[in-house]
């Protein structure tokens, strides 16, 4: 690998910087409570970082053990109540303490400032209060999995949850609740910053499309959140005290459970994807080296899936019993919210047209995204036909689908940013080669493991099933061997990126010969993120004024 280019001219540097100013946000205090006490968005990005691996690795193992119980049709080692526990370890863990914070509290948190020019966020100390909230629900998420788990399923279905499941329902419902806290003052600090702490010269059109999604997501974080923390509230005082909300034995609804839980849980989809899809705009222009094709309807599509998504969660409950108008209805606006995520991918594949492309590991895991996450988008078109979702309703078709959305795409897309930005968070490269194969075996693995899922699903097998019927055992082999790779895959990274830190020679400012604000600064980034105030004086994406990308491996 040659030497880092010159950083590109999208900024001009007013003043003379500070030695306090040139010292690298990882030299700025080694110990421990220097850390733990901070108010340095790239270090607080860190710790979540290193909180959201862990609990990345605690859901993986329940899905491991999960597949190695269905090798078998008739379960190998777990009884009914010990897979419906281990399966809602696994979507409790996963959908609120990886898939939500993952891109937006660990990037976002990173690259906000850096990509709009400000010297962190607006609150940093709520910033730190956020992980230290997030934190906490994760300890109460922890209780309930060491005192022997929860068995509702991760969508807390009432009466089940409310009257007649075991164990710590009530400690893992506070676990949701108090990490919905981490997620709102998050989604503050955004929406502030982005709105008062843009760089002179950084206009609303100028903003990174990465930006404009964290933007939506931020939305999405502020106003859907609190529906979901009132509905726990009511289940656990339904639970605790027996007051009559949910339970029809009590004079409740528990229709209204579903309506106000995925009010809430189908815009969270998009608050997993919304930042993914702003990761992928970044690495497709970064690979092309080119701007986006498009600014203004990508950016534009990101506030139109925010502000669609709160108008279908009904779709979720075509076979609950709603009237045939309001399936109706939401049926169709399932198909109008499909429309601007499409927006999105006809316009990242028009900006690698006759793009000088360059096949590293971050345009990889671009790739794998936009493959995967077109798969779930149209089984999520026909998942909203009244016809087809009635006939695989609680199937594994719908296990499939979630998972190509949410971990073929949510999953690919946080593993090419932390390729892509790892030399300006570290300053230091990996093994693009090692990418390269790791990009590889994700995808391979992943369509190994769940596309079985989908012909399991049209033929009938139930999800949060452990037995079956045994002329389905071929598919579920099939999905557990793929599970294995993915695996593997998911573990590689943390090997040769941590080598990369002892071993890799520095990256440079911008290995990648990118453009945009992040890459103009020292990798790692001083600890005030630029050496000196920064007037941005070109668009977003001016790669005809970004140094050429280094030489290829």
């Amino acid at each position: 690998m040659t030497d880092a280019v010159a950083a590109t001219p999208q900024v001009a540097h007013k003043g003379k910087d500070t030695a306090e100013e040139r010292v690298s946000y990882l030299r700025a205090g080694h110990s421990l409570t220097s850390w733990l006490t901070t108010t340095d968005h790239k270090r607080i990005a860190i710790l979540y970082l290193v909180a959201i691996t862990g609990f990345f690795f605690i859901g993986g193992a329940a899905a491991a053990l999960m597949r190695f119980e269905l090798i078998s049709p008739h379960g190998m080692v777990l009884s009914n109540e010990g897979y419906s526990r281990a399966f809602t370890m696994h979507g409790v863990i996963m959908v609120w303490f990886f898939l939500i914070p993952s891109i937006p509290n660990t990037f976002g948190n990173f690259l906000i400032p850096l990509m709009i020019g400000a010297k962190d966020l607006a609150f940093p100390r709520l910033n730190l209060a956020s992980w230290y909230i997030y934190v906490l629900g994760g300890c109460f998420t922890l209780y309930a999995l060491v005192g022997g788990g929860v068995d509702t399923g991760w969508t807390f279905y009432t009466p089940l949850s409310s009257m007649f499941a075991n164990g710590h329902v009530v400690a893992l419902i506070a676990a949701v609740f108090i990490s919905g806290f981490s997620s709102i003052l998050t989604g503050i600090n955004f929406i502030v910053t982005i709105h008062t702490l843009r760089a002179p010269g950084m206009k609303w059109t100028r903003l990174p499309i990465f930006v404009w999604s964290h933007y939506s997501t931020s939305l999405i974080l502020v106003l859907a959140t609190p529906v979901l923390a009132i509905t726990l509230v009511l289940l656990a005082a339904e639970r605790l005290f027996g007051v009559g909300v949910f339970n029809p034995a009590l004079g409740g609804d528990p229709l209204l459970f579903q309506h106000l839980f995925w009010f809430y849980s189908h815009p969270a989809v998009y608050i997993m994807v919304l930042p993914a899809m702003g990761v992928v705009s970044e690495l497709v222009c970064a690979a092309a080296h080119k701007r986006i094709f498009g600014y203004a309807f990508v950016a534009g599509a990101s506030l139109a899936i925010a502000g669609v998504g709160f108008l279908v969660w009904g779709h979720h409950m075509f076979v609950a019993g709603e009237s045939g108008l309001a399936a109706t209805i939401f049926s169709f606006l399932s198909l109008v919210v499909a429309v601007p995520s499409a927006v999105k991918v006809y316009n990242w594949t028009a900006t690698l047209y006759k793009g000088d492309i360059s096949l590293d590991p971050p345009f990889l895991f671009a790739m794998g995204f936009i493959g995967l996450f077109t798969v779930g988008g149209l089984t999520g078109l026909m998942l909203a036909m009244l016809a087809i979702d009635v006939h695989v309703h609680d199937t594994y078709f719908v296990v499939a689908h979630f998972h190509y959305i949410m971990v073929g795409g949510a999953v690919s897309a946080f593993f090419g940013a932390l390729h892509y930005w790892w030399p300006k968070i570290t300053g230091r490269m990996y093994s693009l080669t090692w990418g390269r194969i790791d990009a590889a075996l994700i995808f391979v693995g992943f369509n190994l493991t769940f596309f079985p899922q989908f012909i399991l699903g049209y033929l009938g097998m139930p999800r949060r099933y452990h037995v079956y019927d045994p002329s389905l055992q071929v598919w579920h082999v099939m999905s557990s061997a793929g599970a294995s790779i993915l695996a593997v895959a998911y573990i590689l990274p943390f090997i040769y990126l941590y080598a990369a830190l002892r071993t890799a020679k520095p990256a440079g400012p911008n290995p990648w010969g990118a453009a945009g604000l992040e890459w103009t600064t020292p990798s790692p980034p001083p600890k005030h993120n630029f050496e000196g105030p920064v007037v941005v004086t070109h668009e977003a994406y001016a790669y005809e004024n970004a140094p050429p990308p280094r030489e290829r491996q």
